[in-house]
């Protein structure tokens, strides 16, 4: 009985050593306990041999793939099947007994593309089966126990139930069990010759090439201006972007110059905004002073006004939070403060005092005069109640760099002062000191400046001030818009959301 299973396909799995082997029986011997394959493959792939040889106890599983019916042609399944390694796909079915033969709809395997059909089409599929193919369960099992009964040769029932039967069986469907679909699935996906598989890489360049992007984005173009949608946009054409500062929402037309003074500026300056700030004559500057002191920006208040804007600006350039802050303690910033016996002095203790207030350690030197200005005893009996230090000799300036200097010696009309014996050791002190200088509202004459400067704060508008002041801030001191207009110059604040604001040379 072994002969009747000589032509079919089986699966037989050797271990984990040898591997799985597939091919067609050609020889059973009973006697010697061998099963012999030909056109065998071994893991998928095709051996180089014609025929294998397997005994009984190397053999750990059997699985029988196709039973041929009485009439099948072997060239179909030599050819075809095992080219491929999965059998059943494109091989005529032989005449039945009465004479009609019955072909099964399934195209021939072949590198184009099939119609995979999907699992609810199953049932409807067309399948035509011959009456040898029909047989039953029993009639199989007893021919396979003649091929079985040898040692070594195991099967399991569900493999049998799953992979055993003919591919062109039906099989009905039954709960939980998804074996014999998933077989047919693998035949579908997987039944390609792998012979005619290209050798030849696929031309990635060739086939973009095939791809026109120009006229595509052109018909698009096209179709959105017909159409009224909003475009995408073309490869030569890109989209506006603004900037986390920038108003998408159209407005009226920025006019950049928004302060007009009515004799022509020496000097004009602009904004990071880019509005024009024009300069003014120091007349003009001091005029402007007087009206609004008339109007009730008194001098105390125009002081107290300039001293909080120059301690913020000298609190920026220490370092703002980084540098003070409770964890840094032991870096507590020293500033110089050198002022002069006037106005402009005042200005400077002013600031002193708001600067020793944010723990700032604060170096005050001031020449020692019988007569001190009103503003200016007021301003230092405040800064006495604070930490700071008061000086009046340069012996007592610290020999060490310090972190800022701010100038307030220099004034705009005591020009006499430049010529005592203490104003010019401080300029001394200070130019060897190495340190930053801030100036506050310096005079215009370069001549007047003993120090030069790294920046330099001016009060409402700038005076035309030359390369030594450095770089020019400006700071709002309250002075109203209708005091501005009385002088004379059409204002418009420049300042926004700040009360001092950098400066540039136009």
């Amino acid at each position: 009985m072994a002969t009747d299973w000589l032509g079919s396909i089986v699966s037989i799995n050797c271990g984990e050593s040898l591997g799985v082997y597939q091919g067609r029986v050609s020889a059973v011997d009973q006697v010697s306990q061998t099963i012999s394959l030909t056109r065998p493959f071994h893991n998928g792939v095709k051996c180089l041999v014609p025929e294998v040889t397997f005994r009984a106890g190397d053999i750990t599983e059997l699985k029988i793939l196709e039973i041929p019916g009485p009439g099948d042609s072997r060239q179909c399944g030599d050819l075809q099947q095992m080219e491929t390694g999965i059998p059943g796909v494109g091989c005529q079915v032989g005449p039945s007994q009465n004479g009609t033969g019955k072909v099964l709809k399934k195209p021939i395997s072949s590198s184009a593309p099939q119609n995979i059909p999907r699992r609810t089409d199953m049932k409807n599929q067309d399948l035509i089966i011959s009456p040898q193919q029909q047989c039953s369960k029993s009639y199989m099992d007893r021919h396979v126990e003649t091929l079985t009964q040898s040692k070594g040769f195991r099967r399991r029932h569900n493999s049998w139930s799953s992979s055993s039967r003919h591919p062109n069986q039906v099989t009905p469907k039954k709960s939980g069990l998804k074996n014999g679909q998933m077989k047919s699935k693998d035949d579908e996906c997987f039944g390609d010759d792998i012979d005619e598989i290209p050798d030849t890489d696929f031309d990635f360049e060739g086939n973009l090439a095939l791809f026109d992007k120009a006229a595509v984005f052109e018909e698009i173009e096209t179709y959105e201006r017909k159409s009224g949608t909003r475009s995408r946009g073309t490869p030569n054409e890109k989209p506006a972007r603004y900037r986390h500062d920038e108003n998408i929402l159209e407005s009226e037309p920025i006019v950049y110059r928004r302060i007009v003074v009515p004799q022509n500026a020496n000097k004009e300056f602009c904004t990071d905004s880019g509005l024009v700030v024009p300069s003014v004559s120091y007349e003009l500057h001091k005029k402007l002073l007087s009206v609004a002191e008339k109007h009730g920006l008194t001098l105390e208040r125009r002081l107290e006004m300039t001293g909080v804007c120059a301690s913020q600006m000298a609190l920026s350039l220490l370092g703002g939070p980084n540098r003070l802050n409770p964890k840094n303690v032991h870096q507590r910033p020293t500033v110089a403060l050198l002022c002069g016996p006037h106005v402009k002095g005042a200005q400077g203790i002013s600031c002193g005092r708001h600067l020793s207030n944010h723990d700032v350690h604060v170096i005050l030197f001031l020449p020692n005069f019988v007569k001190m200005l009103e503003s200016i005893t007021n301003e230092l009996n405040l800064f006495g109640k604070t930490q700071g230090q008061q000086v009046s000799s340069v012996k007592d300036l610290p020999d060490t760099p310090v972190d800022l200097v701010i100038n307030c010696l220099d004034c705009h009309e005591n020009a006499f002062l430049r010529d005592q014996p203490w104003y010019k050791a401080v300029v001394d002190w200070a130019n060897q000191n190495r340190a930053p200088v801030l100036s506050i509202d310096p005079p215009i004459n370069e001549l007047e400046q003993g120090i030069d400067a790294k920046w330099s704060l001016a009060l409402g508008l700038p005076l035309p001030l030359g390369e030594r002041a450095g770089r020019v801030y400006l700071c709002d001191i309250g002075i109203p818009q209708k005091v501005f207009q009385e002088v004379g110059i059409n204002y418009h604040s420049p300042f926004g959301c700040k009360f001092v604001i950098p400066l540039h040379s136009t």
